[in-house]
């Protein structure tokens, strides 16, 4: 028996609901993603392989600090030594440079290891104040310490 009634349904809009939420959450997550993947190559990549290099730096200038010191100490009064060694062709598959020159104090001189904005200076050991040391060299090939007690 009919009444009469027809059977009116209220639309479902859970559904709909159910997209939109799964749409606005996908759409927060990948922006999250996007964000990560920015950040990961300079914090995770980035900034280990710097402090490695810095480290390999210091190690390279104190190796020629030590060289320079050396040669010094058994400098004649009167003559030349020369020595040659060899350092490291690249750093991080990256080209260096090496400079001994002034340091921060004008009495004091350093071994300054560069590539772009990482430096390490390393102190010449207090030789500086007695013996004028000038120079640069790269990685490449084998290098030379020369010592001449006419300063040339």
């Amino acid at each position: 028996m009919k009444t009469g009634h027809h059977d009116k349904r209220l639309p479902n809009e859970s559904a709909v609901a159910n997209m939109i939420e799964y749409l606005m959450i996908s759409g927060v997550i990948m922006a999250l993603l996007i964000v990560l993947l920015l950040l990961v190559n300079t914090n995770i990549m980035e900034d280990p392989a710097n402090r490695l290099v810095y480290i390999a730096f210091t190690d390279i200038g104190n190796g020629i600090s030590t060289r320079i010191v050396d040669v010094y100490a058994i400098a004649p009064v009167k003559g030349t030594v020369s020595t040659k060694f060899d350092i490291p062709d690249d750093i991080a598959g990256k080209e260096y440079s090496v400079e001994i020159g002034p340091g921060a104090n004008p009495v004091d001189q350093d071994v300054m290891v560069s590539r772009g904005s990482i430096e390490a200076h390393i102190a010449l050991a207090g030789i500086g104040a007695s013996k004028g040391v000038a120079g640069n060299t790269t990685g490449r090939g084998m290098n030379i310490i020369r010592y001449n007690s006419g300063g040339f």
